[in-house]
């Protein structure tokens, strides 16, 4: 359920934002404002979700007796992680699905698949030794297993979370560049 928090909020955020400047064409093509807020507000919004999912897997953790320690100090920097994973993936793919609307039909298959691509349902173990660093070449990787180490008192995967890192940092900051760029002509595409 650890790694399946996370990726829900990751996906729906993703998906969400993604769509958003498409479903706010009424208020785009009416009133300047930045148009950043809006992809930046999806993902926001599903900050309440993980919050009312992470209720339900603190509850679960004290009914299984997990251990409580330092290590949960972790969570809030990892959940910031992958909420700048999913602000660049969705600030990205919201610019694209802009002019080529069939972002929005391909995101929940692509979606998918990332998820079977990403240690949500298993644990990493079951990857050879040998292929793990090529496996946590998936920003996710990081996220999803430290995530799950730091709610259960797991060591850390440290290098697999410095890609990870690194990773949403330069997405974000492409897609905000690449956001910028197209901004001015999104109203006159919707």
């Amino acid at each position: 359920y650890s790694g399946l928090v996370v990726w829900s909020f990751f996906s729906g955020a993703v998906a969400s934002s993604s769509g958003s400047l498409v479903q706010s064409a009424n208020l785009i093509t009416k009133v300047y404002f930045p148009r950043l807020i809006v992809p930046i507000a999806a993902v926001g919004a599903r900050l309440v979700d993980l919050a009312i999912a992470a209720v339900i897997l603190v509850g679960m953790a004290l009914f299984y007796g997990v251990p409580i320690g330092l290590s949960l100090f972790m969570i809030p920097v990892l959940i910031v992680l992958v909420a700048t994973l999913a602000l660049g993936a969705g600030i990205w793919t919201s610019a694209i699905n802009v002019k080529y609307r069939d972002v929005a039909v391909v995101m929940p298959v692509a979606l998918q698949l990332w998820m079977y691509a990403s240690p949500v349902i298993y644990p990493i173990t079951l990857i050879p030794e040998n292929w793990r660093w090529l496996y946590s070449l998936n920003p996710m990787v990081g996220v999803v297993e430290n995530f799950r180490a730091a709610l259960l008192g797991l060591p850390f995967d440290w290098a697999a979370l410095a890609f990870s890192t690194a990773t949403a940092a330069l997405l974000l900051v492409g897609a905000v560049y690449a956001f910028r760029r197209v901004e001015k002509s999104f109203a006159d595409i919707i």
